[in-house]
């Protein structure tokens, strides 16, 4: 009684057209065109219009437009999940969730975009992905003014701007704005590696590191520096290295003011004055300022020389060592002086011969006060001294 008052007097289309259910689609909505066999249908699809929702929930007081959406709401308070996929036994509240569903099973893809052929299992990813042929990106930050053809990744970048952070860990609180990155965080309390390398059987937590260890195997440095031509296996390293031609070093030390290129190198740098000490060897107790050192010192205990020259066969604890020591079988001199030109094989002799050309002599006899350029200079000078 309440619909037909409201649409009798209300009512975007003709009387004629509200009292009659006949065979052809004669029945038309005034707003937006649409044709419709029966009155009731027409009677629900006024309400995209009107925005009437006549249908509420009895535990929450959300409101509905259609009976139907009512009932499937009910199943979120009740629990109740009556339709069970027949080969994975997951159960669902709507009928149509489990029919988007069974088509992982069968790979189903009944929706085909007609630009480029490609199939979905759902009309709403076709819709999103014909806005890539049409460039429509409907959804538009009034923050910042950015668009975007995918509603979840509108929704996504608005938490940039208001900083909501939905997805919490409940181990240790930490929120995160997108649900995959809670999931691969949660890894870190179940110790849960799901990605191994087919090689070695090393396990990973995301994805994009196995990808980034694959490359030891296979040798791949994908990032090249366009000034020297030196590749690298990941982004973040040949940025790091970019600054070697740039100058630029973005972290500063607070306490003596030094500089450095790397977050590491900086790390590194601030356990001298904090005489922090993280890495402790266990069979002679000696502590260590970073873990480089503390694996190569690992090495004595072990004996473990796990790199060896391709020239000559000699064993190496670690592959810097290694590496310098087959460049005295190729010849090969990375390191420059840029004031005389006079190439050098390993950097601290170059750091060493520097000194001539600034005239720096930093090891000093306690006994006469003479500075030297060189440590061995010194020890040998100091000869004189101890007879």
């Amino acid at each position: 009684l309440y619909l037909n008052t409201t649409y009798r007097n209300n009512c975007p289309v003709t009387e004629s057209q509200c009292k009659t259910d006949i065979s052809e689609k004669s029945l038309k909505c005034d707003t937006c065109g649409k044709t419709f066999q029966y009155k009731y249908r027409l009677t629900k699809h006024l309400r995209v219009h009107t925005g009437e929702k006549p249908y509420s929930c009895s535990t929450c007081g959300k409101r509905f437009s259609q009976l139907i959406h009512v009932k499937s709401h009910m199943a979120i308070h009740t629990g109740e999940k009556p339709y069970s996929c027949s080969s994975c036994g997951r159960r669902f509240t709507k009928k149509s969730t489990l029919d988007h569903h069974e088509r992982i099973h069968t790979g189903e893809k009944p929706y085909s975009c007609s630009t480029c052929g490609k199939g979905f299992s759902q009309m709403i990813h076709l819709k999103t992905h014909m806005r890539i042929h049409t460039g429509e990106k409907p959804y538009s930050c009034e923050t910042c003014g950015k668009c975007f053809s995918d509603s979840s990744a509108f929704r996504v970048h608005v938490r940039i701007h208001t900083g909501e952070k939905p997805y919490s860990c409940i181990a240790c609180g930490k929120s995160f704005r997108h649900m995959i990155n809670l999931k691969t965080h949660m890894r870190i309390h179940t110790g849960e590696k799901p990605y191994f390398c087919g090689t070695c059987g090393k396990g990973f937590t995301q994805r994009k590191h196995l990808k980034t260890h694959i490359r030891i195997h296979t040798g791949e440095k994908p990032y090249s520096c366009n000034t020297c031509g030196k590749s690298f296996s990941q982004l973040i390293n040949l940025k790091t290295h970019m600054r070697i031609h740039t100058g630029e070093k973005p972290y500063s030390c607070t306490i003596c003011g030094k500089e450095f290129c790397a977050l590491s190198a900086f790390n590194r740098h601030m356990r001298i004055h904090t005489d922090d000490k993280p890495h402790c060897c266990s069979t002679c107790g000696k502590r260590f300022r970073d873990q480089s050192t503390f694996k190569k010192h690992m090495t004595i205990h072990t004996g473990e020389k796990p790199y060896s020259c391709i020239t000559c066969g000699k064993r190496f604890g670690h592959k810097p060592t290694m590496e310098r020591h087959q460049r005295s079988h190729t010849g090969e001199k990375l390191h420059s002086c840029s004031t005389c030109g006079k190439g050098f094989s390993q950097m601290i002799n170059l750091k060493i011969h520097m000194r001539i050309h600034t005239g720096e002599k930093p090891h000093c006899c306690s006994t006469c006060g003479k500075r030297f350029i060189q440590m061995i200079h010194l020890k040998r000078h100091m000869r004189f001294h101890t007879s």
